[in-house]
């Protein structure tokens, strides 16, 4: 928890200002998972701050959405190049999802 606390204060996830009167405002959560090794042993427990977004209402809380996400044809094209040049595949774990801008 210190780890994720300390990431999202370092990045400016975001700043506390008062809160308006008759704001709505969206509560979160720590959920707490496992990480494995391959061979299936804990590798380290994570904890990750969640924000509780279903509590907003379109037009009232915000306007836009905007969720970059990788289509599974893009992966699979991506994967398919990159076995058809027989480059080097790698894996990667995000240790914090928020970054700086």
């Amino acid at each position: 928890m210190a780890d994720e606390y300390k990431a999202l204060i370092d990045n400016n996830t975001w700043c506390l200002v008062p809160r308006p009167l008759g704001a709505n405002v969206v509560t979160g959560k720590w959920i707490f998972t496992h990480k494995f090794h391959s061979d299936g042993t804990l590798a380290r427990h994570k904890a990750r701050w969640v924000v509780r977004g279903f509590t907003q209402r379109h037009s009232v809380d915000y306007d836009e959405t905007f969720n970059p996400v990788v289509k599974p044809s893009t992966i699979r094209g991506g994967l398919s190049i990159t076995a058809s040049r027989q480059w080097p595949i790698y894996q990667l774990d995000v240790k914090n999802a928020f970054t700086a801008i």
